[in-house]
């Protein structure tokens, strides 16, 4: 009797019970996985396929997934035009600035907010996520920065955004499930300071989550444009999204795009765009695989309580 309760025990864990029952659901269930997955990956490889592509075989649609006629016109105008080239360079600055700056931002408002010790706790969680549901809205906010001599800056790019309640949110409750207290408490009796625990205990077991919020301040700071296209008037502080922009908007409109005055750009606006596209997003998707363990864990946050 006992063999065969070990065997039964042995068969479920080797994964060969859970085997003989895949049905119809688990089959549908991951057949909309799949079809999910394409839906990503499909229009990224088309795009890619349209970047490298002959002008002739794009004009007349007959790209899918596989380039024809090999041409890399497109890559080659980006980089002797240089004005996106130099968009991108700036926009890597600003990204790395803004998401160093808004992780101590974050830190140092989720770590306080996450301990009891701390008094009138309550008050300070509802002035920090206030601004999540209400906002001046965007002309209050344009006059704001014109008092603060922050338009037409690098800084209008990065200090405003730098706070996220959202972000903070979420790593506050990451502190409060994850760091327990008696560890503190044992470090305290060791004469620690809060600044020694926060750097020598909770940071170090907090990776996780640092690597997903710095993942969500990176791809939000590469991604917009808006406040760009609205404090921001110099050639020289034009980010790379808003550059793509203006590149797509002006080849829609116009049957030769052009970069800037100074080159006039031999592909068609839609192999054109597609390279600008690939462009500026392959940098993310190159950032992503390095974190992806981390962001996994992160993202997982109380979805599964031991």
């Amino acid at each position: 009797m006992a063999k065969e309760k070990v065997k039964e025990f042995d068969t479920v864990n080797d994964g060969t019970h859970a085997i003989h029952k895949f049905g119809v659901g688990d089959f549908l269930m991951m057949a909309f996985l799949v079809l999910l997955c394409l839906t990503c990956i499909l229009p990224f490889v088309h795009l890619a396929a349209k970047s490298i592509s002959s002008n002739t075989a794009v004009m007349q649609k007959s790209v899918v997934l596989w380039p024809k006629g090999i041409n890399m016109d497109a890559y080659n105008t980006i980089f002797e035009d240089g004005s996106l080239v130099r968009s991108f360079g700036f926009s890597v600055m600003v990204t790395i600035i803004f998401t160093a700056m808004g992780m101590v931002a974050c830190i140092c408002a989720a770590y306080p907010l996450s301990k009891k010790r701390l008094k009138g706790r309550t008050f300070f969680t509802f002035i920090l996520m206030f601004p999540m549901y209400f906002g001046a809205g965007l002309i209050p906010t344009y006059l704001l920065y014109k008092n603060l001599h922050l338009l037409n800056t690098m800084w209008v790019l990065i200090l405003p955004l730098i706070y996220s309640a959202y972000n903070m949110l979420i790593m506050k409750s990451y502190f409060q499930s994850t760091i327990p207290d008696s560890m503190e408490e044992a470090a305290f009796l060791d004469g620690a300071n809060n600044f020694q625990i926060l750097f020598r205990i909770v940071l170090p077991l907090s990776k996780p989550i640092l690597a997903t919020l710095a993942l969500f301040y990176a791809v939000g700071r590469w991604n917009a444009y808006a406040d760009n296209k609205y404090y921001t008037t110099a050639e020289g502080l034009k980010l790379v999204q808003y550059k793509l922009y203006q590149l797509v908007a002006s080849a829609t409109e116009a049957q030769t795009a052009t970069l800037s005055e100074a080159i006039e750009v031999t592909s068609t606006p839609e192999v054109l765009q597609a390279a600008c596209i690939m462009f500026t997003t392959i940098p993310i998707i190159c950032i992503y695989p390095f974190l992806q363990k981390y962001f996994v864990k992160g993202v997982m946050i109380g979805a599964v309580k031991g």
